[in-house]
């Protein structure tokens, strides 16, 4: 337990120097970006050079580089994001407002991911060279080589259109009808999921052919056990260390991803908010939420982390 919690101190301390250096990057790219703050808050309100000389001295945008990042980095330990150009409201409202439903995406389509790569992974690996797992291999890879966008719009047409089993779009909260929540977010779900668990699919089948090829697995069946129970009880659960990993890595295309699906199925979640933000050049909501998609990347990875040593017992019993 000790190295446990050594291992996972160690991971609390670089997420201090990594956020800072994620909050440099984009307040770097936002500042010598072409939309102008002063301009963007006065849109269409034909500001004299004196009014924007005005802002930009009252918001700091005139002080040193440096100095405006200690305040930028000040506003955001105290959940500033600042102030929207076009609507005048805080950034923290509208990312609150959005992030559940880009929240219920990303675990949606993160659940049906890794439920289709266990089950396709597993099945495949046990069949191995015979027909169930060449007809998983050529369904994962046709999969990976297919966009999220692309599928998307194929099931809108022929799922929602032809069949009309779902609706085109929209968003539905839960707590008014979950059956219209699940209607509404199933397509998004899907296309978002399907890419990374085809992805996902290849690498737990051969993660679980690594594990049934080594001589405890042979030892087990053959002294008796069942070979679903030695699958369940130990192939699987050392062979998950490695797709644990990617899975880490695959949570930051379900959230760069949410970003178009929503945008085609009219959800109102993170992703639409973004790209609205660009469209009516807002740059404080585009930076609000760039920020918080980073930051949910990195608490998700410091998840997977911890899932990753409760798996790995070596991790666990090393010393450092």
């Amino acid at each position: 337990m000790t190295a446990v919690l050594r291992i996972l101190l160690r991971r609390f301390a670089l997420l201090v120097p990594l956020m800072l250096g994620i909050v440099l990057f984009v307040f770097l790219v936002m500042r010598f970006s072409d939309v102008d703050p002063a301009s963007a808050f006065f849109q269409g309100a034909n500001p004299t050079p004196q009014q924007l000389h005005d802002f930009r001295e009252e918001h700091g945008l005139l002080d040193p580089l440096p100095v405006r990042y200690a305040d930028f980095v000040a506003d955001l330990l105290h959940g500033d994001l600042g102030t929207s150009a076009l609507t005048r409201a805080p950034v923290i409202d509208q990312v609150t407002t959005a992030l559940p439903l880009t929240l219920q995406l990303t675990f949606l389509g993160l659940g049906i991911a890794v439920v289709l790569s266990l089950v396709g992974g597993v099945t495949a690996a046990i069949h191995r060279d015979r027909l169930p797992d060449q007809i998983i291999r050529v369904v994962s890879l046709t999969g990976v080589a297919a966009p999220g966008f692309w599928l998307a719009l194929l099931m809108i047409q022929y799922l929602a259109v032809d069949l009309g089993w779902f609706p085109t779009g929209g968003y539905i909260n839960p707590a008014d009808s979950f059956t219209g929540w699940l209607k509404t977010m199933t397509l998004p779900a899907f296309a978002l999921s399907l890419p990374v668990a085809a992805q996902l699919t290849r690498i737990v089948r051969t993660a679980v052919v690594e594990e049934l090829d080594k001589d405890y697995v042979r030892t087990a069946i053959g002294s008796g056990l069942p070979p679903r129970v030695v699958v369940g009880r130990n192939v699987l659960r050392n062979a998950l260390i490695n797709p644990l990993t990617v899975l880490g890595l695959r949570v930051g295309y379900l959230l760069g991803g949410a970003v178009v699906i929503e945008t085609i199925f009219s959800l109102p979640g993170m992703g639409k908010l973004m790209i609205d933000a660009v469209k009516n050049g807002d740059p404080a909501v585009v930076q609000g939420v760039v920020l918080t998609t980073a930051a949910g990347f990195v608490v998700v990875n410091l998840v997977i982390d911890v899932l990753y040593l409760l798996v790995n017992p070596r991790l666990r019993d090393a010393t450092p």
